[in-house]
């Protein structure tokens, strides 16, 4: 009898300590994007198998608690049934639609208390997320892809209010380049949706292959889906290609079951067919088309081809009104893409019809036949109750009326759409380009350059500054490309998107003042985790930390930051030159240099979890006298040179055309690709001061003072920014600016830094020739 009793004691204590321990269990909520407003409470709610799922609303709301019944059955076991809802009831999770509740479209609530679970809406995608959001607080093992024995599915108490921010949310995948399954583009948008993203950018046609079946014209499946062969290595650099056959094609049929996929998880699919240039495939197929009538082949290499549609054939806009007749009968969004980015107008200025047709319509030159080919593309598809979206250069020569803009270029295009009335989606190749590298080059799989950490992605903020508080209405969205130019497979695909495309949901989701990486970077350790069973095969290197300077220079005492982009990790540093550990400094700040030596800096997680060590040379200076006199004119002089190069060295004044500019930057005069230009003058700096200079570019540049290289950011490369620091007395200098622009954007600038003062623009008053 006493052991007995001494048993049923000790079982009721084990049970009170096991219930205490579970209440005061330190709730974590792990969600990406984070809500917009989110209220941690004590307890959690107990999943099991006696737990009931209702929906009340429309078929789409009983779909969502369907779903997330199939969901929750997966990794449980529990078969958990489907009821309408019938009220509060323990033990219970309720998707509710109610048309009543206010909030944009995606916005939900959910309470979660120890008793049941409500998530509700005025709309089924808003329980859809609420689901997203539900699953992402359970404990990771819900993702798994099959039954997890013995674990408590336990769920933190909270209250959310959520809503979007921006009501566009998307993610593009090109095609064009390399070819993707059915099976790819559908895990590609579930993962998509996962992130509470609404919106994919399908890229279907290319100079490197046709990727849409057309029942009109079936040359297109059968000679532009499928090229000779593909170049081996990096654009710039490589001349051979592989001569294997290369290809593929999605059916008619193909699409719509992506459509459909698509739809049943609140995501539009958006087609996106090239034009007038990226055209270089169809016009294989038919080559009537183009201005020369042709041979043509679909393109073997990257880049921007001179072979696009003629602009003065009637034939082009027939095969193109049949072809997007076609297109709008599989994609029923309100938007159709049409490109209308990186057209050469080479061709355009020596056909005959097309110069016709400049006459025809009084266009004054071929960027206002471009924009005639827009409206006309336009035109169409509003008469058949659609809209367009293009990339920013559908801006030049005068924008269509209804048409949408995706400013890519930077957001000049963006901010000029925006100001103009315009609806604008943001996808900035400074922040929004996934194919660029997130980590050193030598460590990575060949890219197309740039760079691009997840932190940086995580800090844009869509709504530029210059922007009044109705035109910044008129941003919409934002959106992460992805061209597969060398992403040759899906796993590839999947290791430059992620984890990058969830700092993006949150950029697009959260309001910027609501934003907080320190709290992502935590957050995505759990959400790793998810991603790993999900089977993505994410990036997940421990980053080098990031220097916020090359080499630091000073004349009595230096500053050196460090930023850890990595999700996880602590920075360590030595000043002595020697490799760091956790033994050695803790950077936990700016750090004061007074002498010279290498700092070198790692970030540890443990001792055989590190990244590669940074070294940064410190090195004492002397001021630099002036050695010039200040010109009596303003500005620099600028040669500008039409001339196909890949380096800036390869330049040479007597090749150009002289004018003048009070900035460093892509003068009003250059033509859109091959083209170089070299600044030069004088540069009077008006105290004795460090001076941070940084030349930013895409592609080449180089920034010389004094008559000697300042700056060496030379090649073909996105935009990608270099700086370094001089000390200079009051006075004038001499400085030259080399830029070369191969293929694909531009973009130029020179920004200074005056001891501590905020960068800025070099300004214009300090330039004289």
């Amino acid at each position: 009898m006493k052991t007995r009793l001494l048993f049923l004691c000790t079982f009721i204590v084990g049970a009170l300590l096991s219930s205490c321990s579970q209440s005061t269990k330190k709730n974590e909520y792990n969600i990406v994007p984070y809500p917009a407003n989110l209220t941690p409470e004590q307890g959690q709610f107990h999943l099991d198998s006696d737990s009931k799922i209702s929906y009340k609303g429309s078929e789409d709301a009983s779909f969502v608690a369907s779903e997330f019944s199939r969901f929750i059955t997966k990794a449980t076991g529990f078969e958990l049934q489907v009821a309408k809802d019938a009220g509060k009831t323990d033990n219970a999770i309720r998707f509710v639609e109610d048309a009543t509740l206010t909030g944009k479209k995606g916005s939900y609530q959910m309470s979660i208390t120890s008793d049941e679970i409500i998530i509700s809406s005025n709309t089924a995608v808003g329980l859809y997320y609420g689901f997203q959001s539900l699953r992402q607080l359970l404990p990771v093992q819900i993702e798994s892809s099959m039954v997890v024995a013995n674990m408590d599915w336990t769920v933190p108490c909270v209250q959310i209010q959520d809503e979007p921010m921006l009501k566009y949310r998307g993610l593009m995948l090109d095609v064009g380049r390399h070819f993707f399954p059915v099976s790819f583009i559908k895990k590609y948008i579930d993962l998509l949706a996962y992130h509470k993203m609404n919106i994919f950018h399908w890229h279907l046609t290319e100079d490197q292959g046709w990727r849409i079946e057309i029942k009109k014209y079936p040359e297109l499946e059968k000679k532009a889906a499928f090229r000779k062969g593909t170049i081996v290595g990096h654009l710039g650099h490589g001349k051979k290609t592989d001569d294997k056959k290369y290809g593929g094609f999605y059916t008619q049929e193909e699409a719509k079951e992506v459509v459909a996929y698509a739809a049943k998880r609140f995501v539009t699919v958006i087609p996106e067919i090239e034009l007038p240039g990226h055209s270089q495939a169809a016009l294989t197929a038919y080559p009537h088309l183009g201005c020369t009538g042709g041979p043509y082949e679909v393109s073997t290499r990257w880049g921007v081809m001179n072979e696009v549609y003629c602009a003065g054939n009637e034939k082009t806009f027939e095969f193109l009104e049949d072809v997007l007749t076609e297109v709008m009968a599989i994609f029923p969004s309100k938007y159709i893409h049409i490109g209308g980015d990186e057209c050469p107008k080479e061709r355009w200025k020596e056909c005959p019809k097309c110069q016709k047709r400049m006459k025809q319509e009084h266009c004054k030159d071929e960027h206002e036949l471009q924009s005639y080919f827009i409206h006309r593309i336009e035109k169409f598809l509003n008469k058949n109750g659609r809209q367009i979206i293009g990339w920013d250069e559908i801006l030049e020569g005068g924008l269509a009326p209804n048409a949408t803009v995706m400013s890519w270029r930077g957001e000049k295009g963006g901010i000029q759409a925006a100001k103009e009335g315009h609806d604008v989606v943001m996808t900035p190749g400074s922040h929004c380009y996934l194919d660029h590298y997130q980590n050193n080059p030598s460590e990575e799989p060949l890219a197309i350059g740039g760079f691009l950490p997840l932190n940086k992605v995580y800090s844009y903020n869509p709504f530029p500054s210059s922007l009044t508080a109705s035109e910044k209405k008129h941003i919409i969205g934002v959106q992460g490309n992805v061209w597969t130019e060398y992403m040759p497979n899906s796993k590839h695909v999947e290791y430059m998107v992620y984890p990058r495309a969830c700092a993006l949901s949150e950029v697009a989701w959260l309001d910027p003042s609501k934003k907080s990486f320190e709290r992502f970077k935590k957050i995505m350790v759990d959400h790793k985790k998810r991603l790993k069973l999900l089977d993505v095969n994410l990036f997940d290197k421990i980053l080098a930390p990031k220097a916020s300077i090359s080499k630091v220079r000073f004349v009595t005492e230096g500053k050196l930051s460090f930023e850890n982009t990595s999700i996880d990790g602590t920075l360590y540093y030595t000043l002595d030159g020697s490799e760091p550990t956790k033994q050695s400094l803790k950077y936990e700040g700016p750090i004061t240099l007074t002498k010279a030596g290498v700092v070198k800096c790692c970030n540890i997680i443990s001792e055989d979890q590190k990244s590669a060590v940074v070294s940064v040379p410190v090195e004492v200076i002397d001021y630099i006298n002036p050695t010039a006199t200040k010109g009596a004119k303003k500005g620099l002089e600028v040669y500008l040179i039409q001339k196909k190069v890949s380096s800036c060295k390869a330049l040479k004044k007597t090749d150009g055309k002289r004018y003048t500019s009070d900035k460093v930057e892509i003068i009003k005069q250059a033509p859109e690709d091959h083209f170089g230009m070299i600044f030069t003058g004088v540069i009077t700096v008006p105290e004795d001061n460090v001076y941070f200079f940084g030349i930013g570019s895409d592609d080449g540049s180089i920034l010389s003072l004094d008559n000697k290289v300042f700056i060496d950011n030379d090649g073909g490369h996105g935009m990608q920014w270099k700086k370094d620091v001089i000390a200079l007395k009051a006075g004038s200098y001499p400085i030259s600016v080399r830029y070369f622009e191969g293929s694909g954007g531009n973009n130029l600038g020179l920004k200074v830094k005056v001891g501590d003062k905020e960068i800025t623009d070099v300004p214009s008053s300090w330039f004289s020739h």
